[in-house]
């Protein structure tokens, strides 16, 4: 072989190895997250949303982050029986939207924290998957996250009365804000709710439970004054259909 061919077998790879190799270019790629309340609706504005964080799975760098906004979503729809795979939410459903700007097949764990509304009853979920540069992660309801719990917001111990007794009341509502009451859909019966007496050392000294008070998920019970002073209250609340439970420190009686 004559030195020329051998230039000619050789000149294509020499370019090749020469040229720079160029980063792929990143594409707009969709995001929709949505929030589910376990056994209710869609966690939306009426609960301050729920903050979703969108991050690298491997580095912990956030890609994006925002709160959940829009309405809870169709009851009939998220609560009837549908076939499997069916979308359940509507364009007014809440959500988080973003759009990521991937270059490549991208690990992110997308989390949630909620309802912002109740700090004490809030709770956080993840998971981890794959977002591919330029596919809609928005098809059907996109991501969907569901929140394990219960929103208790405790009234605070009421004073004695004159019979020696006070009132300790709670209202419960699942983390959607989806409303608990006798026959409803979230039925009152299927609820459990009671008082834990905390005393100073942090032992439970007594309990108490605590029954539908006649307004949408309050509950309440009225028990001996003389087992509050100086002692918190705690207030659990369970559905026993689903297991979500919720719990959350009275505030100070006056």
């Amino acid at each position: 072989m004559t030195d020329l061919s051998i230039l000619r077998h050789l000149l294509p790879g020499v370019l090749a190895a020469a040229l720079p190799v160029l980063p792929a270019a990143a594409e707009p790629t969709p995001v929709t997250v949505r929030v589910l309340s376990q056994g209710g609706k869609y966690v939306g504005s009426s609960m301050g949303g729920a903050m979703v964080r969108i991050a690298d799975a491997a580095t912990g760098r956030l890609l994006a982050e925002g709160p959940t906004s829009g309405g809870t979503g169709d009851t009939a729809r998220i609560m009837g029986p549908q076939p499997r795979g069916a979308a359940l939410a509507d364009d007014g459903t809440a959500a988080f939207r973003a759009t990521l700007d991937l270059d490549r097949p991208q690990l992110v764990q997308i989390s949630a924290y909620g309802p912002v509304s109740d700090p004490q009853s809030a709770v956080s979920v993840a998971v981890t998957r794959w977002l591919v540069p330029g596919a809609s992660a928005t098809l059907g309801d996109g991501i969907v996250l569901e929140l394990p719990g219960l929103v208790v917001r405790p009234a605070p111990p009421a004073p004695p009365e004159r019979d020696g007794s006070a009132r300790i009341a709670a209202r419960v509502m699942l983390m959607c804000g989806c409303p608990i009451e006798p026959g409803g859909l979230w039925d009152s019966a299927r609820f459990e709710v009671s008082a834990v007496i905390i005393d100073a050392a942090g032992r439970e000294s007594a309990r108490h439970r605590l029954d539908y008070a006649g307004q949408t998920g309050m509950f309440a019970a009225r028990i001996p004054a003389t087992s509050l002073a100086g002692r918190a209250v705690r207030i659990i609340a369970i559905d026993t259909r689903t297991g979500a439970a919720g719990v959350a420190m009275a505030p100070p009686g006056g």
